[in-house]
């Protein structure tokens, strides 16, 4: 039996009943597909959900506002996912007539849709015989035939294409490309491979030669950035001070607090001392500081070392920056913020009573 007839044979008796697999609509699919990049299938589902219950079109989405893609999104991360996704409905909306492109020439064109996701979409929405290759096709292909080059190489890339190319059932694209991801999510799996129920446990070269922890080989290694940020967290009885990022870096056009610039963490009393030279430049009173943190947290390319410290003042001062406004304490989490925010504000909320 060809490896595809057998892919799709275990598929059919094995796969799980997701939303996004009873449609072939291109909206949903694509919708699907950018909020599983980075996301957990479990964690992904809700999202996936809240986001059909909002904008149940392309159209609809087009409309929205981003701070309100923002907010649905919160606590997914890698946010230009979110930004890109709506930038791309409104390009399907304003230059398609609402109508996704039916070939994959045409949809990696479009913003935030690369070679896998336009791959997903073809094959699943509109029987285009293309492969699609993430990181659990290079973990399948890589096991059972053996492939040894770097996952993250030009090389790498074009060898497992080809090879994911000459596996594909041309007749039945969507089901075998759903079927090898599937595979990957469920029996080949990263850290404990299901090798004992495996259909290809036979030919499997990594199970033969003992080397399933080896492979996919990837060459390079991810250098992970340290990074210090020290809030300054103003709020009076009802307010509370807030800032949106920049459009760059990280967490672009998030709203957070103001920042004590540092090469490394500030100690407690440095930062109190900062927060009131900043509140008398600024012309109010403190009223109490309390310190929170620090919290950890961790992006692909940095850690992250946050520290707190919650100032109440008097009144609000009138002295502020563009990026800056006073908004109700009870209507700050109805902004958009980094999930290392949501965290500090899960803690702090309880220790600083809010109305």
């Amino acid at each position: 039996m060809s490896f595809s007839k057998s892919l799709i044979l275990w598929y059919q008796g094995n796969h799980r009943d997701l939303p996004w697999r009873n449609t072939t609509d291109p909206y949903k699919v694509w919708l699907s597909e950018v909020i599983l990049q980075q996301t957990r299938v479990d964690q992904g589902l809700s999202y996936y959900h809240k986001f059909v219950d909002s904008y149940p079109q392309v159209q609809d989405l087009a409309a929205a506002e981003e701070d309100d893609v923002l907010k649905l999104w919160q606590g997914l991360g890698y946010y230009s996912r979110a930004r890109n996704l709506l930038k791309t409905a409104r390009i399907i909306t304003e230059q398609y007539a609402g109508e996704f492109p039916s070939t994959y020439a045409e949809l990696v064109k479009l913003k935030g849709i690369g070679p896998y996701t336009g791959s997903a979409i073809a094959s699943f929405c509109f029987q285009e015989p293309v492969a699609v290759v993430d990181g659990n096709v290079y973990r399948v292909l890589s096991r059972v035939f053996g492939v040894k080059t770097a996952i993250d190489s030009t090389l790498g890339q074009k060898e497992f294409k080809s090879l994911a190319l000459k596996l594909l059932d041309q007749n039945h694209p969507d089901i075998h490309n759903q079927a090898i991801m599937e595979f990957g999510a469920l029996v080949c799996t990263a850290k404990t491979p299901k090798c004992q129920s495996c259909v290809f446990s036979q030919e499997c070269y990594a199970l033969k030669t003992k080397s399933i922890d080896k492979l996919p080989f990837k060459a390079g290694k991810t250098i992970v950035k340290k990074i210090s940020i020290n809030y300054l967290v103003f709020s009076t009885s009802t307010h509370i001070l807030i800032k949106q990022r920049a459009e760059n870096g990280i967490w672009q056009n998030l709203w957070d607090f103001p920042e004590i610039q540092s090469t490394g963490e500030i100690a407690d009393f440095e930062l109190q001392q900062r927060a009131l030279e900043e509140s008398e430049s600024r012309k109010t009173n403190v009223i109490s500081l309390e310190t929170f943190g620090p919290f950890e947290h961790l992006l692909s390319h940095r850690k992250i070392k946050a520290h707190f410290l919650w100032v109440k003042v008097e009144k609000p001062f009138k002295k502020l920056l563009e990026t800056e406004k006073w908004v109700e304490l009870k209507e700050y989490d109805s902004y958009a913020i980094p999930r290392l925010i949501e965290r500090f504000w899960e803690v702090a909320a309880v220790k600083i009573p809010i109305d």
